[in-house]
């Protein structure tokens, strides 16, 4: 099975608002509400190519309800940890301009990481488990890590798709796959990453200091994975970008679809590369038929 950890969900309250004027009334044209967060998303994307997995993280409130709800409508599984403050809501408005704000979230007590640590304890080596997304202040900035430590007995394979502190203090416990893009690697090194022989370089230092796959995103030039095998670069889909959000979850979601069915780690790229391309050319997530068609363009070659 593959476990998703969102630890900070989010409905994504999506808004259109014709010539936004500040300081005025302002009318909605459209509207939309999504389940959001890291997490969520790569659950939203396996359950769109019909591989099962199940939401973990922590709800609170009406908005929490809204999320389970949601997620279960969609037929995404779900045990989530009931907190005592409400989720938070995300605003996205589409104007002239696109603006968002971002709530803060709820607290997580240490009572409610132990639920989590339960859960989490009884995987094993037949399943994944995704941590993505950042966590909120309430927790410890390693968490992924503890986390990491509380299955290593069990060989779970783990994902983490985080960014800065929080992904090196995973590195220690040899995650399965990790996925920065190219800017996120760079913050990672202090570095400006200018050419993709720079990307190579500081990508093979992340397995070096224990990921054992790592797939870089790289927007409308592809994407990389480097393991102990090489180098590989997949090609990107040609299509109209309408919707970055998602499209780094879409290319784990894609990755693990395939990998959990046939364990073809160069196949399992390609799928996630398709995915992500997508998701890109989407207003929402993937869905199946719509990777298949890209999947067509995608070619991996090893560099």
């Amino acid at each position: 099975m593959i476990y998703t950890v969102t630890f900070n969900p989010a409905i994504d309250y999506v808004i259109n608002v014709d010539k936004f004027k500040q300081g005025s009334v302002n009318r909605v044209s459209s509207n939309e509400k999504f389940a959001g967060g890291k997490g969520i998303n790569v659950s939203r994307v396996l359950n769109n190519l019909g591989v099962k997995s199940k939401a973990l993280g922590f709800v609170g409130g009406f908005t929490g309800k809204f999320i389970v709800d949601s997620l279960e409508e969609q037929g995404v599984e779900t045990q989530f940890i009931e907190v005592k403050e409400d989720t938070r809501i995300n605003v996205k408005m589409k104007s002239d301009t696109e603006t968002e704000i971002n709530g803060a979230g709820p607290e997580v007590t240490s009572s409610d990481l132990e639920k989590l640590f339960d859960i989490i304890k009884s995987l094993t080596s037949e399943d994944y488990l995704v941590l993505a997304g950042n966590v909120q202040k309430s927790v410890p900035s390693n968490i992924y890590s503890i986390i990491q430590e509380k299955c290593a007995d069990n060989n779970v394979k783990v994902i983490v798709d985080t960014t800065g502190d929080a992904l090196v203090a995973t590195l220690k416990n040899k995650p399965f796959l990790i996925k920065p893009n190219n800017h996120e690697l760079g913050e990672i090194f202090n570095k400006e990453l200018e050419t993709k022989e720079d990307i190579i370089f500081y990508a093979k230092k992340l397995i070096e200091m224990g990921a054992q796959n790592v797939i870089i995103s790289m927007a409308a030039k592809g994407a990389l994975l480097i393991n102990s095998s090489g180098v590989y670069h997949a090609t990107p889909a040609k299509g109209t970008v309408k919707n970055s959000v998602g499209a780094g979850d879409s290319v784990i979601g894609g990755f693990l679809a395939k990998y959990s069915e046939n364990k073809d780690i160069l196949e399992a790229f390609r799928y996630g590369a398709a995915s992500g391309s997508t998701t890109a050319f989407s207003k929402d997530l993937c869905i199946k038929e719509d990777v298949e068609h890209y999947l067509k363009q995608i070619q991996v070659s090893k560099l």
